[in-house]
């Protein structure tokens, strides 16, 4: 299904598949929309999926490219779906499943969506690639920009965890730390953006940016044997991740390449910065901004652009947004690490404490088929497994061993 045009998700108005991302009419956001696939043989169709790339690329035909890039790649997406039979047991739940995109090339799922917008910025031209970023997009954009040969600039709020600047300044992009919060970076970008021929993956590049995400969907369906679950877990920062995984169940819904309904969506979000979840606990349709204050700096969006979807979205399937501190937050983390072997970042504590948030309120039927989406992998913000865990300090003896060490003693 070719991409056929942007189309402002508000107002309908058409534009075409070039660098924008506002409608000039009612300054509504932009999605590419794609050719009617009337017609098309869903069992070709999968038979050509499963014969592609493992990576994203083997869904080229739901991406806004014109062909998937040659040369130098990192080979972002088809990441492992695992089984949490322990964690499951732990919540109470039957069947659980655990998204890890952890397992990217800069181990976030940022990967996904810089890979699809580098792709479509190289189509049309440009030769500088550019972000605003709460730290996971910084590491992508560097990272793919320095395997396609195309010089990069980053520009972060000042106070990131230092992981992630590190991770980020390796590939030799031009960093720029901003005295500020990522909304305050993200003005900064759409000025630039209008004065500098880039193409900033998440300014002037949203649209296409943002079909990314849908590949998660994707490959979660495939992963499960061609079919769909009863309910996902995700994040929510700008809520574009959100919305895009339940559009890509949609469509492959709408080719008959799988059966059923969108799954029910859950959102999480830090208490720190939880526009989208006080919206929703307020009955609202549209979210008011915040000043994020949370130690999950990769959601800390306090203005969402996708907020108002992601409400919709949320209500449409049955499904909610809540959100948890930061002691839930590193909790998550350390439950998520202890039952499944995954070290996840501040992110992925926030989808696994709002997880078990669920299973312990009774929202999730102990039948349903459940994914949690994780996003990031622990290294990037280390710092929060600090005080989750006791180190025994012994002298090197057995004595001090069965002396000190819980459970040593010899039964």
């Amino acid at each position: 299904m070719p991409p056929e045009s942007l189309t402002c998700k508000e107002c309908k108005t058409t534009y075409p598949l070039d660098a924008r991302y506002v409608c000039e009419r009612c300054f509504g956001p932009l999605e590419v929309t794609y050719a009617s696939a009337t017609g098309v043989d869903a069992e070709e169709l999968r038979r050509r999926i499963q014969a592609g790339p493992h990576s994203l690329w083997r869904y080229r035909d739901f991406l806004p490219v014109e062909a998937p890039p040659r040369g130098a790649n990192l080979p972002a997406g088809w990441t492992p779906l695992l089984r949490a039979d322990r964690l499951a047991e732990r919540l109470g739940l039957r069947e659980l499943w655990i998204k890890n995109d952890a397992a990217n090339p800069t181990h976030s799922f940022k990967d996904r969506v810089v890979a699809v917008a580098l792709a479509r910025a190289r189509e049309l031209g440009f030769e500088v690639i550019a972000c605003a970023s709460t730290g996971n997009l910084a590491n992508a954009v560097a990272a793919h920009a320095a395997a396609a040969g195309l010089e990069s600039y980053v520009f972060i709020p000042a106070d990131l965890e230092e992981p992630k600047i590190l991770a980020t300044g390796i590939y030799g992009t031009h960093l720029v730390a901003v005295n500020g919060n990522y909304d305050d970076v993200n003005r900064l970008c759409t000025e630039v953006a209008g004065e500098r021929d880039w193409a900033f993956v998440n300014v002037n590049m949203r649209p296409y940016y943002a079909e990314g995400s849908k590949t998660i969907a994707y490959e979660i369906a495939e992963q499960l044997g061609w079919s769909v679950p009863d309910r996902i877990v995700a994040p929510i920062a700008s809520g574009s991740l959100f919305t895009k995984v339940a559009r890509g169940f949609e469509e492959w819904i709408e080719l008959g390449l799988v059966k059923g309904a969108v799954p029910t969506m859950n959102g999480a979000q830090a208490t720190g910065c939880s526009p989208v979840s006080a919206a929703f606990a307020a009955g609202q349709v549209v979210c008011r901004p915040v000043k994020p204050d949370t130690i999950a700096k990769s959601l800390a969006i306090g203005n969402p652009a996708d907020g108002p979807y992601a409400l919709e979205l949320a209500r449409r399937t049955g499904g909610g947004i809540d959100d948890v501190s930061d002691d839930e937050i590193r909790s998550g983390i350390k439950l998520l690490a202890e039952t499944t072997g995954i070290f996840t970042e501040t992110a992925g504590g926030v989808t696994t404490a709002v997880l078990a948030k669920l299973a312990a309120r009774g929202d999730i039927d102990p039948n349903e088929r459940v994914v949690a989406v994780i996003t990031g992998e622990g290294l990037k913000t280390i710092d929060c497994a600090r005080g989750t865990f006791e180190t025994y300090a012994i002298e090197p003896s057995f004595d001090a061993f069965e002396a000190q060490v819980p459970g040593s003693v010899a039964v």
